[in-house]
């Protein structure tokens, strides 16, 4: 299916807004008039709706909404439809985020893919994209030099972790750097990466993986989703909807040196045995603290502490 253009994406965003508002058929007339488009428009618009995967029963009546698929369409974020890039498939979306980046494309521009056939996780592992979940990268521009860039990510997983423990009550928990657990089982990942134009950040991207409703525990026994977690399906529009939003206001109004103390206050890290590995090396010891510059302090056995800047945690 090829995604419409972005000036239709708010038509769309209309149509449904009022199908949505009665439980009956809706009028041709009524919509045409409401949208301001004229009959064959409208049917144009209903028949792309239909192909997207909306149930829309059409009679003399008019048009009625059956059903709703949960795929996070443009037209689904009211006010965000010219930065929403929608696509049903993507080696990732970190690539294309990239790309779009460095083409100049807005602050808070979203790339989401229903699946990913080269998703990635940290050092270079696999992040199974199966049908259900939620993958999407965000282009950021904030205004931060390369130093602080680290805060991005604290605050993307903060926000997370909150959204999750607000909407589905479930005990969501950061693990340091910025993986999301639910009963010590992971349920998001991110990634970040950066461009730099005079020592300043050109871009932040924060690629983000969520188990939704899918069923990661048969290629990572150690997740689990939000369906299995919650036994019902998850509308993924509503959560990612609610993380944009959430995410955006903090980044306008925390400051940056707040968050990591807020982050502290979700963690389930610090306090605990833990082993951090990298690409060429290993550590272990007692989580300590998580320090301003987002390192972990580690306590050795031999009571030294040291810093560890990056790594994938498994907690002991």
């Amino acid at each position: 299916m090829t995604i419409p253009k972005i000036s239709d994406h708010r038509i769309k965003g209309e149509i449904l807004r009022i199908l949505r508002q009665d439980q009956k058929a809706t009028a041709e007339s009524l919509l045409c008039r409401e949208v301001r488009i004229t009959p064959e428009s409208l049917r144009k618009q209903i028949l792309e709706l239909q192909e997207a995967g909306y149930e829309i029963q059409t009679s003399d009546n008019g048009f009625q909404l059956i059903h709703e698929p949960d795929n996070p369409y443009p037209w689904e974020f009211p006010g965000r439809e010219p930065f929403i890039h929608y696509f049903k498939e993507l080696p990732s979306t970190m690539d294309v985020a990239r790309k779009m980046a460095g083409n100049g494309c807005p602050d808070f521009t979203v790339v989401i893919s229903e699946f990913q056939s080269t998703g990635r996780g940290r050092l270079q592992r696999t992040w199974h994209s199966d049908a259900g979940g939620l993958y999407f990268t965000i282009v950021l521009r904030p205004r931060l030099a390369p130093v602080h860039s680290h805060c991005i990510n604290f605050a993307a997983s903060l926000v997370l972790a909150k959204v999750l423990q607000r909407i589905f009550q479930v005990d969501a928990k950061v693990k340091w750097p910025n993986d999301i657990l639910v009963n010590e089982l992971k349920l998001s990942g991110m990634l970040s990466e950066m461009g730099i134009e005079a020592n300043r950040l050109s871009y932040v991207n924060i690629g983000i993986g969520i188990n939704v409703n899918n069923d990661p525990t048969e290629k990572e026994p150690n997740a689990i989703s939000l369906k299995k977690l919650l036994g019902t399906r998850i509308d993924r529009r509503r959560l990612l909807s609610s993380f944009l939003d959430d995410f955006q206001t903090m980044l306008s109004v925390t400051p940056l040196e707040n968050i990591i103390p807020q982050w502290k206050q979700h963690t389930m890290t610090i306090g605990r045995h833990v082993k951090i590995v990298t690409i060429k090396e290993s550590y272990e010891g007692f989580a300590r603290d998580v320090s301003d510059s987002g390192a972990l302090i580690l306590e050795q056995k031999d009571g030294s502490l040291i810093e560890v800047i990056y790594g994938d945690c498994f907690h002991g």
